[in-house]
């Protein structure tokens, strides 16, 4: 074993092979998988701020953490160089240099690019107190690659480019991590070294050699792939509880968001299929279709029984119907309803069916020929529990959106009262039939099975009819849009809720479903907007 670490006291064995364990149990992650990726991971920040953790508290944890460690480790080198870049990392590096400069250190600060140019906004707030400090501190800004100065010493810190970098490193950029690598002194990375995808591992043109990597929260999957690279790691705590990362936020939003390009064409946001509808109900297979089109998808068929198909038309020009025969859905109706299945990206099926017997039997049927399809599914209300009547874990993506009514019909079990058990239930139901299984409630439960969440948005004006076919089509229209579909189920869960809150907000609890479909564009546009009508306690 190389030695042990003492970070505001957790303490991290590391040992050769750039295995490590998490010797305080409040550490160890709670997931399998101790790695996180850098989109989680900008996720989670996210929804950290959300939830009043700020970045300018994350920065400076991460700054303070890595001169703590600088310091315990270096105590006879007084002598620190810090390169900085523009952004966050850089950010990280001012502020592990104002820490070494308080603790007696003498210390130069390289900032690759112009000041004037610093893109983050907690980094320019460092960036400024070192500024004020310039009488201690030396700072030097090196625009181009001819600027960066030849100065050497024994503590060289790596703060250019965190996680997420992508593409092949370029001037002033790779000169300087060409110069890092020249120099004598023990070099210290920040999060990854500059140069290294932190998720992947792969080497960006060139990359930094570290000594040291000091990384934050967890371990990134990249840097044990590029251990040459990487040299001891370190992972520290910046005051992100490992709870945060069960906490539906703005940040999952963000992670399913898809931006547009001017080329763009008709269909590449998806295309999505919503099957429901009875002589009785029209409304709730037109709710989860008007609410899949404010995510964005590009075109919505709608199949219902053929009188239902045409009421519904006449409610909204917007919507694509397919008339199928018969008053209730039936077996019959899959003929003209497999060609769609080629057509679209995913599958929405359920809400106002109705449970005719012939119906239970097309839900049957239509299951089978998804899945020979190979088109992820969400089944909801009455398709729902006509697939409790023969649940079986299936081969394509499957969503189920259950409220507590109907989980218990799922699964023949009441939902425990504790939250924590709950989780758990709903948990070993989505390993059960290998599924995200999404159950709404005043804090809904999202599972997958291997990852759960809970989402904290919504209020009690949203028991009102037709709030859970809203929920069906954002997450379905998701999925249509090719998000991954545990990662729909949050977002969903949470755009649904906030739209809610926004409505509860601008009218009180007199609201009606087609109220909450107005606000799913600003949510999405804006997740951390909901801050303003955000429940004090967050929960």
């Amino acid at each position: 074993m190389l030695g042990d670490a003492f970070v505001y006291g957790v303490r991290i064995a590391l040992f050769p092979n750039g295995q490590l364990t998490y010797q305080d149990p409040k550490m160890q992650p709670k997931t399998k998988n101790p790695a996180i990726t850098s989109r989680e991971m900008r996720a989670l920040e996210a929804n950290a701020q959300y939830f009043g953790v700020s970045l300018l508290q994350l920065m400076e944890n991460a700054g303070r953490s890595v001169a703590q460690e600088t310091i315990t480790r270096f105590q006879k080198n007084k002598k620190a160089l810090v390169f900085c870049g523009l952004g966050g990392n850089g950010g990280d590096g001012f502020v592990a240099a104002r820490h070494l400069l308080g603790a007696g250190f003498e210390v130069t600060v390289v900032l690759v690019g112009r000041s004037r140019d610093i893109n983050h906004e907690a980094a320019l707030s460092n960036w400024g107190i070192l500024e004020s400090l310039q009488d201690k501190v030396e700072l030097l800004e090196a625009s181009d690659s001819s600027l960066i100065p030849k100065v050497d010493a024994g503590i060289v810190i790596d703060a250019l480019l965190g996680t997420g970098t992508k593409g092949k490193l370029k001037p002033p950029i790779s000169k300087a991590v060409d110069y890092i690598n020249s120099l004598s002194g023990v070099k210290i990375a920040v999060d990854v070294p500059t140069g290294i995808d932190s998720d992947t591992g792969e080497v960006l043109g060139t990359a930094v050699k570290a000594d040291l990597t000091i990384t934050f929260h967890k371990a990134k999957p990249g840097l044990e792939k590029a251990k040459r690279y990487v040299g001891e790691l370190v992972v520290t705590d910046i005051g992100l509880p490992m709870e945060m990362e069960q906490f539906a936020g703005p940040g999952d939003v963000l992670m399913v968001t898809k931006s547009r390009s001017p080329t763009s064409h008709k269909g590449d946001f998806g295309r999505l299929l919503v099957i429901g509808g009875s002589e009785v109900y029209s409304g709730a297979p037109t709710l989860v279709s008007l609410a899949a089109q404010r995510t964005g998808v590009d075109i919505v068929y709608l199949a219902a029984p053929a009188k239902t198909a045409s009421a519904i038309s006449s409610m909204s020009p917007d919507l694509i119907t397919i008339k199928l025969e018969g008053n209730n859905l039936n077996p019959a109706n899959m003929e003209t309803i497999k060609p769609y299945l080629g057509m679209v990206d995913a599958v929405a099926m359920g809400p106002g069916l109705g449970l005719n017997p012939e119906t239970l039997k097309f839900v049957k049927a239509c299951v089978d020929e998804v899945e020979k399809a190979k088109k992820p599914l969400l089944l909801d209300a009455d398709g729902l529990k006509a697939f409790a009547k023969f649940k079986r874990q299936l081969k394509v993506p499957l969503v189920l959106t259950p409220h507590a009514g109907e989980y218990a019909i799922l699964t023949g079990e009441e939902l425990p009262e504790n939250q924590d058990e709950r989780v758990l239930a709903v948990q070993k139901t989505a390993k059960k039939l290998n599924a995200t299984v999404l159950v709404k409630g005043k804090v809904d439960v999202i599972c997958s099975p291997e990852r759960s969440k809970l989402n904290f948005t919504g209020n009690p004006g949203m028991t009102v009819g037709g709030t859970g076919d809203v929920l069906s089509g954002i997450v379905a229209g998701l999925m249509a849009r090719k998000a991954d579909v545990f990662e729909a189920a949050v977002a969903g869960a949470f755009v649904n809720g906030a739209a809610g809150d926004f409505v509860a907000a601008e009218i009180g609890f007199h609201m009606v479903a087609t109220d909450l479909i107005d606000f799913i564009p600003s949510v999405f546009e804006d997740p951390m907007n909901h801050l303003k009508v955000r429940k004090p306690s967050g929960t």
